[in-house]
């Protein structure tokens, strides 16, 4: 469907965290020291709900770590951060303390007694910052590789009080965010069809038993493309029956209806007789 402006610049700015988080953890996945990692935490204590992008649990503090996937060249003035020439935008050093405080609290509530570090990690290459003092905790993409190499050389083994601490906050991160924004939308509104999975086109065509994107090329199953769209149509209308009807509307390329039967039928539990079949 259509974006308004305001909604286009959310999702560009949610997706453009997300890739940073996925550059950060591919990074964090080679670490060989003895440490825990938790990503997308989103914890509350008291009335206060706070989110953590990753969590790195050594065997002599825990790393929260905010990750910024920031692009071109800034400057640091006064614990604020500037585009340049003179824009200035949401300060990460205050957010950084704000959830470096609350994980405090909610250690101490849970009786763990463990010291807290905090950084804000620029994950981006291209990303630049000027004037920031060595004492800011801040780590610049130049530095990325030397942190990681220093949580490598800790040498000391996690205790049973660490994966202890894991599980509990694991336990207690909410899953149903209450800061979600997703814009309204109404099934009449939505463009059908299977999409590129990796370019985002629409202008598939059927090549035996794949689809061929036009714009770029890529090549993907019929039956995984039907897939893809199934459980696209499941998220957003869970109101709605899977039926075949239903998901040959819903992906609006695959002429052939007994195809879709099969491939649901393959894949899903079948209740129902004759027309009202349906499948969960």
């Amino acid at each position: 469907m259509e974006l308004s402006e305001k909604d286009k610049r959310y999702y560009n700015n949610l997706r453009t965290g997300y890739e940073g988080e996925v550059m950060f953890d591919s990074m964090a996945e080679k670490l060989q020291s003895d440490c825990l990692v938790l990503n997308d935490l989103l914890l509350k204590i008291n009335n206060s709900t706070f989110q953590i992008d990753s969590l790195i649990i050594t065997p002599n503090s825990i790393h929260l770590i905010d990750i910024k996937n920031y692009t071109g060249d800034y400057y640091y003035n006064n614990k604020k951060i500037y585009k340049n020439p003179n824009q200035e935008i949401a300060s990460p050093l205050s957010q950084l303390e704000r959830r470096e405080t609350l994980l405090r609290k909610w250690l101490r509530e849970h009786d763990f007694d463990i010291p807290v570090v905090s950084y804000v990690i620029f994950i981006n290459p291209e990303f630049t910052l000027y004037q920031a003092s060595p004492d800011v905790p801040f780590i610049l993409p130049t530095q990325n590789k030397q942190y990681f190499r220093q949580l490598n050389s800790i040498t000391t083994k996690l205790t049973s009080k660490h994966k202890m601490l894991a599980d509990q906050l694991i336990n207690a991160h909410i899953v149903e965010s209450p800061f979600s924004q997703i814009p309204s939308y109404e099934y009449e509104k939505i463009h059908k069809g299977i999409y590129c999975k990796d370019c985002h086109s629409f202008s598939l065509v059927i090549d035996k038993k794949f689809y061929k994107c036009i714009s770029c090329n890529n090549e993907e199953g019929i039956e995984s493309a039907v897939l893809r769209s199934v459980d696209e149509f499941r998220l957003l209308f869970p109101e709605r029956k899977i039926t075949t009807k239903a998901i040959q509307e819903w992906c609006n390329i695959v002429e052939d209806s007994g195809k879709i039967y099969k491939i649901l039928k393959n894949n899903f539990k079948t209740f129902g007789k004759n027309r009202w079949i349906y499948f969960e």
